[in-house]
């Protein structure tokens, strides 16, 4: 059964401006400017006031309507990050080879050496407005952060993963 209109508001905080343009979400603030493209989905998404901002989906089922809120939440992100911002911690542990991770690029990429003794130099490249650092207070810590945490947590899962699937083949091939 389709419910006629469903909708869910967000509002701004002072020191932020949000401007939306055919479902373009565009979030200015003290650390940066996010941008991101709601295009997939058939919602109306408008400025009801400067501080107010509205996400309506009409007659849509359950699924559909699931986006209103996943949208909203989506944008409260992105207000967070251009205000606080977003910070993983990661710790490289090993049993017998000590790995050493350092930070190249400008600390953008993280390069992985003695991974199980071998000689192979793992490269992780992290997404766009993602630093990694090691951390000063931790052996074998990785710090990442940025303003997007969609891409602060793609970052330090890609890492995760190269790091995984490595000891899993080794492990089991």
């Amino acid at each position: 059964m389709k419910q006629i209109v469903t909708n869910q508001t967000v509002k701004i905080p002072e020191g932020l401006t949000v401007s939306v343009r055919s479902r373009l979400v565009t979030v200015k603030g003290p650390r940066g400017i996010l941008k991101r493209s709601f295009k997939h989905l058939a919602l109306d998404i408008r400025m009801i006031t400067p501080r107010l901002l509205k996400v309506e989906k009409w007659f849509g089922t359950k699924k559909e309507l699931a986006a209103v809120r996943t949208v909203c939440s989506h944008i409260e992100n992105m207000l967070k990050g251009v205000t606080k911002g977003y910070l993983y911690k990661m710790r490289a542990v090993y049993a017998h080879f000590p790995i050493n991770c350092v930070t190249t690029e400008n600390n953008s990429v993280i390069e992985i050496r003695n991974f199980l003794g071998e000689k192979y130099i793992r490269r992780v490249k992290m997404a766009a407005g993602v630093t990694v650092t090691n951390s000063t207070k931790q052996k074998d810590e990785l710090i990442l952060e940025g303003n997007s945490l969609e891409d602060v947590s793609r970052s330090g899962e890609i890492f995760f993963i190269l790091y995984f699937i490595s000891i899993h083949f080794i492990l089991f091939n």
